[in-house]
């Protein structure tokens, strides 16, 4: 078994008895007793398996002490919001059940939905498994993610759920706040990339007609596939959702090509893709432009750099972030430690690409 898959004893302790009598009052037919498992996967918002004889659900909380959180992190209500609005979309989520934002029940913010059976991948060269099973994986997660850009936000009730204009701009502004917020030690490949990135955004990610909902964090394990079958039944993890540039969205989950698996970075960059049966990044770019109905695929891979440092920027701002979170005692897994040491590699990384995007507008 993958040592990110399955339950263990909270880490930290939760009132089962004050949890159980607010479900009995929120959750239609809930009945306890109630015992609690938390999830290994995950580095943020810790995931509770909670557990009753007549079912099973799941509960997504912030982390405690809630008193050294990060400005704007571990958003659990718009996680809720998000998937509630999904419900029924070409965007498969889980039913939400119960959303609680007083913090004096157990001592944070939570919410439930769903307990949902089914396979999380974790390793995305997707070992045991056939060419022919490999590619079908792959095409669906391409299916999902296209389908999610394309959902009408306003019809369902987001409009409202991120700002209009400039999504770039705010989103590195964010992230250089938060990974300044963040610093443990000196990465002067962060410190470029900050200085990089607003002066660089290209005239594509500028188009203010581009806007979608975006996931934020679209990646192979943090979706549920059928038991058996290559099909996604939930798309988990909505923490960094928001109304923003498809593309962002769409590259950061592309990462995986150019990561290879290493400590708790999990990629397929350096695979002999071919041989697994696995899409290289152009073919599965094209794929994507097809379903999206982007007929200039040239167009998109010209700014395809500058999207890649970015996000690369992005995820080691997070990766910091968790850094942080261990120095302070407050990390969500015990893995914690691993990723937060990603933050430079990753920065190291992003700047390789901005030298690249940099070289080709000369």
């Amino acid at each position: 078994m993958d040592e990110n898959t399955g339950t263990r004893a909270p880490s930290q302790a939760i009132d089962s008895e004050a949890l159980a009598g607010w479900l009995s009052s929120h959750v239609p037919g809930f009945a306890g007793p109630l015992t609690i498992e938390q999830f290994k996967g995950g580095q943020s918002n810790p995931t509770y398996k909670l557990v009753t004889p007549g079912r099973s659900y799941v509960m997504r909380s912030k982390p405690a002490p809630v008193a050294k959180l990060l400005p704007s992190a571990h958003a659990i209500e718009r996680e809720y919001a998000v998937m509630s609005a999904l419900q029924g979309s070409q965007v498969p989520v889980p039913q939400m059940l119960a959303l609680c934002e007083d913090e004096a029940i157990v001592g944070r913010a939570f919410y439930v939905m769903e307990f949902m059976a089914g396979r999380v991948l974790w390793d995305q060269s997707l070992p045991g498994m056939s060419n022919e099973e490999r590619s079908a994986i792959y095409r669906e997660m391409n299916r999902v993610i296209a389908a999610l850009h394309q959902v009408d936000f306003a019809a369902i009730g987001l409009a409202g759920y991120g700002k209009p204009g400039n999504y770039f701009e705010r989103q590195i502004g964010r992230w250089s706040k938060q990974y300044q917020a963040s610093i443990t030690q000196p990465n002067e490949a962060m410190d470029r990339l900050i200085e990089w990135l607003p002066a660089n955004i290209p005239a594509s990610a500028r188009d203010e007609a581009e806007v979608s909902i975006v996931h934020g964090d679209y990646r192979l394990d943090n979706l549920m596939f059928h038991p058996t079958e290559p099909r996604v039944i939930a798309v988990l993890d909505w923490e960094l959702s928001t109304l923003g540039h498809p593309l962002a969205d769409f590259s950061y989950h592309c990462m995986s090509w150019h990561i290879q698996t290493s400590g708790a970075a999990r990629g397929i960059g350096g695979r002999d893709l071919a041989a697994l049966g696995i899409p290289d990044e152009l073919a599965y770019v094209r794929s994507y432009c097809e379903r999206t109905g982007r007929m200039d695929v040239d167009a998109v891979m010209r700014d395809w750099n500058f999207y890649l440092a970015y996000n690369l920027f992005r995820i080691a701002a997070i990766l910091q972030g968790i850094a942080k979170r261990v120095e302070a005692g407050t990390a969500s897994s015990d893995k914690a430690r691993e990723a937060g040491a990603g933050a430079r590699p990753m920065a190291e990384l992003g700047w390789q690409f901005a030298q690249k995007s940099a070289a080709s507008q000369r």
